[in-house]
């Protein structure tokens, strides 16, 4: 028999971990829903007052479908910027190609202490001359009422910047299993629903999508003043925060859409290099390994320990942390456009990011650089 003080200690932390889960729950309920405009009939208008710009490095696979959806947009960016940061795929040519109604332009070398993402963003913002700028990945596909619809909910909600959370298009086995996992983090971490509330504090944008007001970029030091974060959305979205201005965040799968990562390896390169950044700090990487074990991989445990000891009670906590955590990783699986049975792959999904976080320890013990799209960048303390 398990002693009265140990039982209690296991259904107190069992408890903790149920209302944790259940964060994700919450805010995913709470995240407000953006969905596209009614087309508008006619000849699209041009609304000059909008620049879109995206930095580009070696996209020549899904930059052409991008910039073909923006140019059938429904409201049309007054001028489309394509910030080539050094490509040689063939890029360029797929840019050129749509001249004159896209502009190209061949970025400088990296400055020391720049991340390549950011650098590219504010050379494309400082080259153009809209009152709103749209930042956009350049692997983003758009429904024709896209760039409409969220310019108009931002100047209906007098938002300085404006993001929105895209379909994470899946197609691997591999993308299944993990990035649904992956959403549920960034729902919690970040507490993205909280960011439209007045007074909040909670910072967060999608880099994907990101509109912003002029006035109020360059007055807070555009992404000049978050170039060295890896993280450059998150981080402007809390310089925005931090300076008094609006932010708005919706979910909006049906206004974009983007496949974030092909395949197992590249994925791994791209989580690792988000959860690692530039400034490391083991103690921050070792306590979010511990979380990760924590809260749910050895819940799983309780069900056999209860069993094991002879313990109705354990057992019974044991049954509803096995049915909550598959349940709602199934849930997620099928909201975020994963078969629902992926869902129940869920340790998988937290041995992958331990495998991950373990690299980002082992990479900060060394003071090894994180790569990306092949650049380096030297880490921070």
């Amino acid at each position: 028999m398990v002693a009265l003080w140990t039982a209690v200690f296991l259904l107190v932390l069992a408890v903790a971990v149920l209302v944790y889960q259940g964060l994700a729950i919450l805010f995913a309920y709470e995240m407000p829903r953006l969905d596209p405009m009614a087309s508008r009939e006619g000849p699209p208008p041009s609304f000059p007052e909008l620049s879109v710009v995206i930095a580009a490095r070696n996209e020549v696979v899904d930059l052409p479908q991008t910039l073909d959806d923006l140019l059938a947009q429904d409201c049309v960016p007054g001028e489309i910027v394509v910030v080539d940061g050094g490509s040689t795929d063939g890029t360029t040519a797929v840019v050129d190609a749509r001249s004159p109604r896209v502009r190209r332009i061949d970025e400088p070398p990296l400055p020391k202490g720049w991340v390549g993402k950011s650098w590219g963003c504010w050379t494309g913002a400082r080259a153009t001359r809209g009152k709103w700028i749209l930042f956009m990945d350049a692997d983003v596909r758009t429904h024709r009422a896209a760039v409409r619809t969220v310019l108009e909910w931002a100047q209906r909600e007098e938002a300085d910047l404006t993001s929105i959370g895209s379909r994470i298009e899946m197609r691997s086995f591999w993308e299944r299993a993990i990035l649904p996992f992956y959403v549920q983090m960034v729902l919690v971490h970040l507490r993205s629903s909280r960011v439209n509330r007045p007074r909040s504090r909670v910072a967060m944008a999608n880099g994907q999508f990101l509109l912003v007001r002029r006035e109020a970029y360059e007055r807070l030091g555009g992404h000049e003043s978050v170039r060295a974060a890896v993280l450059e959305d998150v981080a402007l979205a809390e310089r925005f925060r931090n300076g008094g201005r609006s932010l708005r965040f919706a979910w909006a799968p049906d206004l974009a859409s983007t496949r974030m990562y092909r395949g197992r390896e590249e994925m791994f390169d791209g989580l690792l290099k988000t959860v690692h950044g530039t400034k490391y700090s083991s103690t921050v990487q070792i306590g979010r390994l511990a979380g990760l074990i924590g809260l749910f991989l050895l819940p799983l445990g309780l069900l056999p320990l209860g069993w094991a000891v002879g313990s109705t009670a354990l057992m019974a906590m044991g049954i509803v942390l096995w049915v909550a955590l598959f349940g709602k990783h199934v849930a997620f699986a099928r909201a975020v456009g994963a078969p629902a049975a992926y869902g129940l792959l869920y340790p998988v999904s937290v041995a992958y990011y331990i495998a991950v976080l373990a690299a980002s320890i082992g990479r900060g013990g060394s003071r090894r650089p994180v790569y990306w799209k092949g650049r380096a960048y030297d880490i921070v303390p």
